[in-house]
C-alpha cells in the first residue's frame, strides 16, 4: 500500500483556498489510506497513490469554494450513490457544522462507509443503505453526486429533484463542460426538467494538479 503524499495533499488544499489544518489533513490522509487498504477487495475506485489524491479527494473538494461562493445553504447535505464516500466524506470533514447523509445501495460499500465514520470520528455523518431515488431523510439543502448517471434518466432525476427543499440545489460533478451542456440541452422538451435545465449553471472546476476538464452543474430548486 503506497504511503499518502501528504505534501501533494496539503498543497492541493491550499490551492483550493481550504485551510488544511492538522486535524483535517490527518483525517483525509487516514481516509485515503483506508481506501487503499479496502480497494483491492471492494473495488471502490480505479486509482491509487497520487492519482487517488488528485482525481478523487481534491476533485471532491474542488466544489466547496464554488458552493460557498454561490451562498448555497449547506446545513443538510445528501451524497447520492456515495460509493467510497466521494464527495461526501471529504465534504463532511470540511463542513463539520453540516449534517451529511451518504446514500449507497451496495452493502459492502455501506460497510466501508460505516467503518470510515467510526475511524474518522465523523459525528456529522449518517449512512443510509438505499437507492438514490429512495434516499430517506429529505428534503435536503444540497443534493450532490459524482460519477453518477446522466440527466437523461428522467424518472431518477424527478425523484432526486423531490429530495431538495425550496431554496436548495442539486450539485452534480461532471467532466467536460460541453458534455454537461449537451446533457442539459437534451432535457429542454421535458415539461418538468426542461425549466430546471434552462436555469442550470455549468461552472468550471479547477482541480489542483489535474489537466482534465471538470465542471459542476448547479440546478436550483
Amino acid at each position: 500500500m503506497p504511503a499518502v503524499n501528504i505534501d501533494l495533499l496539503s498543497r492541493g488544499l491550499s490551492a483550493l483556498g481550504l485551510d488544511p489544518g492538522q486535524d483535517r489533513l490527518a483525517r483525509l490522509a487516514r481516509y485515503i489510506e483506508e481506501i487503499e487498504l479496502w480497494n483491492p477487495a471492494y473495488g471502490l475506485v480505479k486509482a491509487s497513490g497520487d492519482e487517488l489524491v488528485v482525481k478523487h479527494v481534491l476533485d471532491s473538494l474542488a466544489a466547496l469554494p464554488v458552493l460557498r461562493g454561490l451562498g448555497l445553504p449547506l446545513g443538510r447535505v445528501a451524497d447520492l450513490g456515495s460509493g467510497a464516500g466521494l464527495p461526501g466524506i471529504p465534504l463532511a470533514i470540511f463542513l463539520p457544522e453540516s449534517a451529511v447523509t451518504l446514500v449507497e445501495r451496495m452493502e459492502r460499500r455501506v460497510r466501508f462507509l460505516e467503518n470510515q465514520k467510526a475511524r474518522l470520528g465523523l459525528s456529522n455523518v449518517t449512512i443510509s443503505q438505499a437507492e438514490a431515488e429512495r434516499a430517506p431523510g429529505g428534503p435536503y439543502d444540497l443534493v450532490t453526486f459524482r460519477a453518477f448517471r446522466p440527466f437523461s434518466e428522467r424518472k431518477l432525476f424527478l425523484s432526486v429533484r423531490k429530495l431538495v427543499k425550496a431554496g436548495g440545489a442539486i450539485a452534480a460533478y461532471k467532466g467536460r463542460l460541453q458534455t454537461a451542456r449537451e446533457e442539459l440541452a437534451a432535457l429542454a422538451p421535458d415539461p418538468v426538467l426542461g425549466p430546471l435545465a434552462v436555469r442550470a449553471e455549468v461552472l468550471p472546476l479547477s482541480v489542483p494538479f489535474l489537466d482534465e476538464e471538470r465542471c459542476l452543474v448547479i440546478l436550483r430548486a
